[in-house]
Formats: structure tokens, sequence, C-alpha cells
């Protein structure tokens, strides 16, 4: 992988069998950009294949057991009732992964494809064709009722998967592509966010309301201020979580803010660092490089650098074993094919997808407010508008806001993953068929600006 450091003076690098047979492999594999989408779905079919086996009362057990945690006269309770370790997953480490979120939105706004408004019209006009379709298609068959309340999870577009699928495609998703996908999944995850904040929270606490808020300007002040120090942080992203938990609103918003909160630039431009000069080099010029190096990187670069992985690679996969495991026997199979719960979902991930973003998209260029990817056809921007359709995380954790009845939630839940399964090979057909862009008609694939690549996670690391 480029860039990186060599590994011959580590373990890594020797020739021992444990090298050779895992260390090595296991490496390569965590640097393939669709790693975290193959995890996602391994995840899945454990899921799947654990909840529909003999041991099926171990999954729901393991997933309902309940943990006590009180610190003093605070405790962690959800109703009055001890948090179960799938609402731990879902309240507390998607909170991580809403973070990761919010460091990503915010990095795309400051420094990245967002930044320039024309630049941004398109995969805006995108993400709102996107989310708006698919919503109204649900609400077509689910008008009233219980039911109506899931209009929500079919606007979600999953990042890990639609890269993992994209990554098979070779040349016929180009950068430019691949940046366009990844900038409407980042406004689409825009929306979802305050579709959350707005719709899905219950009923308020005022004071926990007051504190949560309090907090957050505790952190814009302190950003301000240039006041760095990680551990007021850890705390303050501590105390706003909770605040935000009790107060009614769902917690992954904290996650959100604090990710938008964290300072996207750095406190020192690298030009500021004078040269090191390894003849002199000590311990206190050791330390003082460092810290000169690492001020040169934003806190919000240096916070998702080293979060990316936890979360691609751990929370997302046990998101999707703590919520895919659906009961998929004959009955419930024959419920959900009938219920307009899960038409819904499938006909706004398949078939809203794809004429909400092709429709905006073209507009969006008609009206001359954009322009295509480079290269770019009419086939391409509807293969990556199939893809879209792929709502699997962000869809999965609406449904367990939307639905408190495990027998909607399952019935959304199997239009998730049919409709997922539906759009990644539809998109797949799509792009298949399509020019690879570059290699034909002297067509000249546009470079995206100084780091866009690496900022999307279209390099050789995976991108949520």
């Amino acid at each position: 992988m480029a860039g990186e450091l060599p590994t011959n003076k580590t373990w890594l690098g020797g020739d021992t069998a444990l090298a050779r047979a895992v260390g090595r492999p296991v490496r390569r594999f965590l640097g393939i950009e669709a790693a975290g989408g193959i995890l996602l779905m391994v995840a899945t079919v454990v899921a799947l294949v654990w909840a529909n086996s003999p041991w099926s009362d171990s999954y729901h057990d393991l997933w309902h057991a309940e943990f006590h945690l009180s610190i003093g006269g605070l405790a962690l309770e959800h109703h009055g009732h001890p948090l179960t370790l799938h609402q731990l997953v879902n309240d507390a480490l998607m909170a991580i992964f809403f973070f990761v979120v919010g460091l990503e939105i915010k990095r795309e706004l400051v420094a990245g494809h967002l930044r320039d408004r024309r630049a941004a019209m398109l995969p805006a006009a995108a993400a709102i064709g996107g989310m708006v379709v698919p919503a109204l298609l649900f609400f077509a068959l689910n008008p009233s009722g219980d039911a109506s309340a899931g209009w929500g999870i079919p606007m979600a577009t999953d990042i890990a998967f639609a890269v993992g699928v994209v990554s098979i495609l070779g040349p016929r998703v180009s950068t430019s592509l691949k940046v366009f996908l990844l900038s409407l999944a980042i406004v689409d995850d825009i929306g979802a966010i305050l579709v959350i904040a707005v719709f899905y929270t219950s009923e308020l606490a005022t004071e926990w309301l007051v504190l949560a808020v309090a907090t957050a300007l505790t952190v814009a002040v302190l950003t301000r201020a240039k006041v760095w120090y990680t551990p007021f942080y850890l705390l303050l992203g501590a105390l706003l979580w909770y605040a935000t938990f009790r107060s009614g609103i769902h917690a992954t918003i904290a996650g959100v803010a604090m990710g938008l909160l964290a300072p996207a630039k750095s406190l020192l431009e690298l030009g500021e660092a004078p040269p090191i000069d390894m003849e002199e080099m000590d311990a206190h010029h050791l330390r003082t490089a460092k810290f000169r190096l690492n001020e040169s990187v934003s806190v919000a670069a240096r916070l998702e650098h080293q979060l990316h992985p936890f979360t691609s690679f751990f929370i997302v996969p046990v998101f999707a074993l703590a919520n895919a495991g659906i009961e998929l026997n004959g009955d419930a199979l024959s419920d959900a094919l009938t219920s307009p719960i899960t038409l819904g979902v499938v006909l706004g991930l398949v078939v809203g997808k794809v004429v909400g973003i092709s429709l905006f998209t073209m507009g969006a260029v008609r009206l001359g407010l954009s322009s295509l990817p480079a290269g770019a056809t009419v086939r391409h921007v509807v293969g990556i508008s199939a893809i879209a359709g792929i709502g699997f995380t962000v869809s999965l954790f609406v449904t367990g806001l939307a639905y408190d009845a495990p027998v909607l939630q399952d019935e959304a839940k199997v239009g998730i993953l049919f409709a997922s399964v539906v759009a990644a090979v539809m998109g797949v057909a799509v792009l298949s068929g399509a020019r690879a862009i570059g290699t034909g008609g002297g067509t000249e694939v546009r470079d995206p600006e100084p780091g866009a690549a690496a900022d999307h996670g279209v390099d050789d690391r995976q991108g949520p």
C-alpha cells in the first residue's frame, strides 16, 4: 500500500510462520477498500444464521442481557429499566459511529468536496432526491397508523456496503464517481441525522436538554479558544452524551454534535515547523518535533484517522450482529412479503433511490447548477443511484427508532435486507455494462482536488 512504513524491522516483516500465515494477510485485508463492507456482510450472515439456528434462544438472550450501570446517583436506564446489551450497542457504541460521521461531515464542509458551493450542488441535489422520493413512496403504501412511522427507513445509504460494491467494478467507477457517491452519502447522513433529531425524538426532558445545550456551548467556546486538551473533551463528550440520552433526544445526536464541533483546522502550519536536524536530535528536540508535527494536523483529522478503523471493523459489524438477526421462518417471510411496510421499504430503496437520485442529479445538470463527474454518462448516474439503495446500517438504526413492536421491526428488516441485495445486484449490472471511464473515446479522467481521494476513503483504506 502506498505510503506505508517499512515493516522489515517488525515481526510483520519477519519470516515467522505466524507473520506469514496470519499477520501479513490480516494487514493486507484491513488495508483494502472493501474490508469494512466485507466484515459488515459477514456479521449480517452470522446474525441471520444464528437467529435461525437451533441456538436462536442464545442469540436473543445475549442481546437482551441487562447491564446495571450507575455512578453515584446517576443510573444508565431506559424508561426506568436497565439498558440491555442491544440498547447499549445502539445508544452508546453507535454514538461513536455517528461521532465519526460528524467528523467526516465537518471535514467535507471545511476542506473536502462540499466546501465549494458549485461542486457541492450535485451530491446535495442527488441526496435530496434520494431522500424525498423514497420517503414519498413509503408513505404511498403506509399513509397512516403505526406503519407510517417508518418513512425514514428507506432514506438512508450505507457507505461501507456501497464502497464495497463499487470497489469490485474497477475502472467503470472512476475516482470522480466514487467521490460523487461518497459526497452524496455524506449529505444523506446529514439528512438522516436531522430526521432522527426532529422526527424520532421522544418526550423531551427540559432540564437535561438545557444541560446538553450548555455542554455543547462549552465545547464550542473551548475549541474557539484553542483549548484542545483531550481529557476535557472526553469528560465533556461523556456529559453531553448522558444529558442528550436523558433529554429524550436520541443519544447518537451527541456524537454528531461533538464531531461537528471538533476543530477542522490545524493549530500549526507545516511551514511553521523548522527543519529537523537528525544529527542534533535528542529527547527534547524529539518531543518538540513530535508536537509540531502532531499539531500540523487538525484535531478532527487525527480523531477520524484513529477512530475510523474502530468503527469500521468493530462497531458497525457488532451493530449488524445485534440488529440483523431476523427469524426467517415460513410464516414470518409470508407476513413480511405481504406487509406494506416491507413493500414500502423495498420500493423506496430500490425504485425511490434510482428515480430520486437520477432525476435530481440530471435536473441539477440541466439547470446549470453543476456538472457531471468527468466522463460520466447517464448510465453511470443510474448505476450509482442503484448502489445508493443499499440502505443497511442507518436503515436498521432508524427501524429501531420508528417501531417498538418486534413484528413491525422484523417486517422492515426483511425489506432492508432484500432491497439492499437487489440494489447491489442492480447497480453492478448497470455499471458493468457502462464504458470504463478514461479507457475509450479519448475521455480524460479529471483528477480530484489534492488529497480528495484520501479524504473520501477511495485510496487503500475503507471509508464509512
